[in-house]
């Protein structure tokens, strides 16, 4: 089977040339021209031109089970207890939320010293040339009574569970009381009145929630730049990107002002900025965390996930917040959410599938890092299988459609009074989402039917789907973008080329760091399991993250010590 992936050929617009590309494809005739140009170099004719005789999505879609989960059920966090970060001898060690918890149960510190140590963090993050802007909004009234509580739990003896007293960040996506969500915008300020479900939960495990960290304006970008709350920053340098568009929790988890982030993920958006910054991250399947009280961007890709130092953090989230929930009925069609399993290291049954040309289509560094990632898992016992998916060239447009649309569609309802309020990339993209037709969508969804076939045939064969979680490393912010933001294609495609499958099918996907490039810059390595499997995805990063020498990053704080 040919590989039928090809380059993106698009100019770069930042700045003065943005801003006219921005206000001419919001005009008349000449923004029809413009926009046509554009969403060619998207590839925007062959997906009109592909037939498919399919139903939409997610009519076609196999998620039913036969044993639905009861309201409420959550995981049982018990395997938690005999799993612990690692790594090779003189590995950089992350504080994660064990580390936090010791030190409480020990009597070392208390989740008020700690509270003050990130209001501190925060506040000197803001001080450094160039500002972090990790964390946007942070109430230090509301985080000292978290601490108090939660200190008052861990005296008597009686905290809530392994996450009590542990710093968590809130995508700014995700509604968190006190705080407004922005939706990483200028104008949307109005305070939360209640916490999202995914939020409540982890509240109601006495997670010490920090504050709200920076996103990509309304999600519609991956590189973490936002004009109106500053770039996000990585810690391992901070002259480059995140990912997005969950930027600030990725940077808040990797510079360790908290071990676990809540971030969301629409095409990659936690997976990203958890391999450009050298962490974990987890997209759990469609319907597996509830989206009630996440703001509504794109009903049909949208997937909240955790974001954490190591895989023991990530998997400790996962099963705080995963499991069915009343308000949103997306969630009722799953078993109960397992962690089972997930300390065995032993490999030996399971099969790695590899679309090799798909894997290789990345810079040299991040494939030598993924292979030696796959190596790992076969001296464990797994076994490669080379797999084959068809019409991959479809892919990026297909979920181009489907999420722009989505996303123009849910923030119609400013466009009168706040349209030139957005930045300039941002303005763009919904000019040109609004450029297309209802026709469009339909015929995505259903060229999107087949895609998930595609993926599910080859899950037939394989446990998991391995590939780079991108295709490049962390870009550098230019100064042209601080401002307008920045409408760079082939950088685009480039972070989404592994990601946005994981969106289209539902399926779960975990990015796992692999290591570093020549420049010291982390890589990702992307594992994509079937439905409901994300105990299997966790098994295996952590086989991964035990052979990766961490290394520390540029900007640290320490607020355990």
């Amino acid at each position: 089977m040919a590989y039928d992936l090809k380059p993106v050929k698009a100019p770069r617009l930042a700045g003065a040339a943005l801003r006219v590309i921005a206000r001419l494809a919001e005009s008349g005739l000449g923004g029809k021209l413009l926009g046509a140009s554009l969403l060619k170099s998207a590839g925007l004719p062959m997906m009109r031109e592909a037939f498919t005789d399919d139903a939409p999505w997610p009519l076609g879609d196999s998620r039913l089970v036969t044993s639905p989960a009861p309201l409420g059920a959550t995981a049982d966090l018990a395997p938690l207890e005999r799993l612990d970060a690692g790594g090779p001898a003189g590995s950089f060690a992350f504080a994660t939320a064990r580390d936090f918890t010791r030190a409480y149960l020990e009597g070392r510190t208390t989740p008020e010293k700690v509270a003050e140590a990130v209001i501190e963090a925060t506040l000197a993050s803001e001080k450094a040339e160039p500002p972090q802007r990790a964390i946007i909004a942070q109430d230090p009234k509301d985080l000292r009574a978290q601490a108090k509580a939660s200190a008052a739990r861990w005296r008597e003896g009686r905290p809530l569970g392994p996450l009590d007293g542990v710093p968590v960040a809130v995508k700014d996506e995700v509604d968190q009381a006190p705080y407004p969500t922005t939706v990483g915008t200028s104008f949307l300020r109005e305070a939360s009145k209640a916490d999202a479900v995914a939020v409540a939960r982890l509240r109601a495990a006495g997670a010490l929630l920090i504050g709200k960290a920076n996103m990509h304006e309304i999600g519609i970008g991956v590189t973490g730049v936002n004009p109106h709350h500053g770039a996000a920053r990585n810690p391992y340098d901070p002259y480059r990107a995140t990912g997005g568009s969950s930027s600030g929790p990725a940077s808040a988890v990797a510079s360790g002002l908290c071990p676990i982030a809540l971030g969301a993920d629409g095409g990659g958006s936690v997976r990203i900025p958890a391999a450009l910054c050298g962490i974990t991250g987890l997209k759990p399947t469609f319907g597996r965390v509830s989206e009630t009280g996440a703001a509504p961007l794109c009903w049909t890709l949208a997937h909240l996930g955790p974001l954490g130092a190591t895989v023991r953090d990530v998997a400790l989230a996962y099963g705080i917040i995963a499991g069915p929930e009343e308000s949103d009925p997306n969630t009722s069609p799953q078993p109960v959410p397992s962690l089972d399993g997930i300390t065995d290291g032993d490999l030996h049954g399971l099969r790695i599938g590899i679309f090799m040309p798909w894997f290789e289509d990345a810079e040299p560094d991040v494939v030598d890092a993924c292979r030696a990632a796959v190596e790992t898992l076969v001296a464990r016992g797994a076994v490669i299988r080379q797999i084959e998916i068809p019409e991959l060239h479809l892919l990026q447009t297909v979920h181009l459609v489907a999420i722009v649309s989505e996303m123009a569609t849910a923030h119609e309802r400013y466009r009168a009074a706040h349209g030139r309020d957005y930045g300039h990339d941002t303005r763009l993209s919904l000019a040109l989402a609004r450029m297309l037709s209802n026709r469009d969508y339909v015929h995505a969804q259903r060229l999107r039917t087949r895609l998930c076939r595609h993926f599910d045939v080859a899950l037939e064969d394989v446990d998991v789907i391995a590939t780079p979680t991108t295709a490049c490393t962390a870009p550098l912010i230019r100064q042209d973008v601080l401002d307008t933001g920045e409408s760079n294609l082939a950088q685009t495609t480039a972070l989404m080329r592994f990601a946005q499958a994981a969106n289209l099918t539902g399926l779960p996907a975990i990015s796992a760091p692999a290591g570093y490039d020549r420049n010291g810059l982390p890589v990702g390595f992307q594992m994509m399991g079937r439905r409901w499997e994300e105990a299997l995805l966790l098994r295996l990063a952590r086989v991964v993250e035990h052979s990766v020498a961490r290394r520390a990053p540029r900007l640290l704080h320490s607020v355990l010590e």
